[in-house]
């Protein structure tokens, strides 16, 4: 089945997809035909084609509550891609195009009238480099509550409560009103991470976002994952396989295929839990490339 970009969300005729996503907002699983494991995120047969290329394919995964799955592998295999799939990212870049069925408790997310902004709202998503805007440190952290059409009673509550969470909030409360440019590279991506959780999301999708930081601003980021999983599903691509091993409990590793034509296709290797990937691997690939072998 294949799932081509969605410009508009619409509504089934018969109301189904409303159902769907009124079930979504509350939180609970629909009943549905097919089984589905007790995972907050699914993936079958995820695969993701830009035009006649096929970027990655075949991705099984089952992401649980609360817990901290890293993706890792060797660049241009795929990783970014699956992740973008999770919260539709993937709608935004022109020619991308989504096979298989990805699904939120149960809810195929890609259905015509899933809306993608509440979608958004509970499956946030940091960057690899922090990209705030170009507003006060506030109106950063307000902008989701904003957008999605929130009405707390107090939205210095929400700010305050976001920054706390994102450990923030003791470096930043005497200048709220200050541009969020002035913040340090560290800074500023726990404050990328206060917006996104502003929303108050389930799940939270990092794409590499220590990358970009120093060792010192990195370890923050890490403790900080560390206490956001006692809330938030995270999902984290990372090229760090020290990382990896620090923060999450489970990995699913990726690599790439040269096919006929000579195209790197990204395929799942492995997906266990990470001690097992990183001290028993069931593949040899996993292996060599945890041991520095290849990649």
């Amino acid at each position: 089945m294949t799932r081509t970009r969605v410009e508009q969300t619409g509504v089934n005729p018969d109301g189904q997809g409303r159902r769907l996503l009124d079930e979504i907002s509350q939180h609970k699983a629909p009943e549905i035909p097919d089984s589905e494991p007790d995972g907050v995120i699914t993936t079958r047969g995820l695969g993701v084609s830009y035009g006649d290329f096929l970027a990655v394919g075949e991705v099984d995964l089952d992401f649980g509550s609360k817990e901290i799955t890293a993706l890792i592998g060797p660049s241009g295999c795929g990783k970014s891609t699956v992740l973008r799939c999770l919260n539709r990212m993937n709608d935004l870049i022109p020619g991308a195009k989504v096979h298989g069925r990805v699904s939120y408790h149960g809810v195929d997310m890609y259905d015509s009238a899933v809306d993608v902004i509440e979608l958004r709202r509970r499956i946030g998503m940091v960057f690899q480099k922090p990209n705030p805007f170009p507003k006060s440190i506030y109106d950063n952290v307000a902008y989701g509550p904003r957008v999605t059409g929130m009405k707390p009673a107090s939205m210095d509550e929400v700010v305050e409560r976001a920054l706390r969470g994102a450990a923030l909030w003791d470096e930043v409360k005497d200048k709220l009103k200050q541009n969020a440019a002035g913040l340090s590279g560290g800074q500023q991506q726990r404050l990328c991470i206060a917006r996104a959780i502003a929303t108050q999301p389930e799940v939270i999708l990092m794409d590499e976002p220590c990358s970009a930081l120093d060792p010192i601003a990195t370890a923050k980021i890490e403790d900080l994952m560390d206490e956001l999983a006692q809330t938030y599903t995270i999902i984290i691509v990372t090229h760090n396989m020290q990382q990896a091993a620090r923060v999450s409990q489970r990995t699913a590793f990726f690599t790439a295929e040269v096919d006929d034509r000579g195209n790197r296709i990204g395929q799942l290797v492995e997906f266990n839990t990470t001690e097992r990937i990183f001290s028993n691997p069931d593949d040899p690939r996993t292996e060599a490339y945890i041991t520095g072998r290849f990649g």
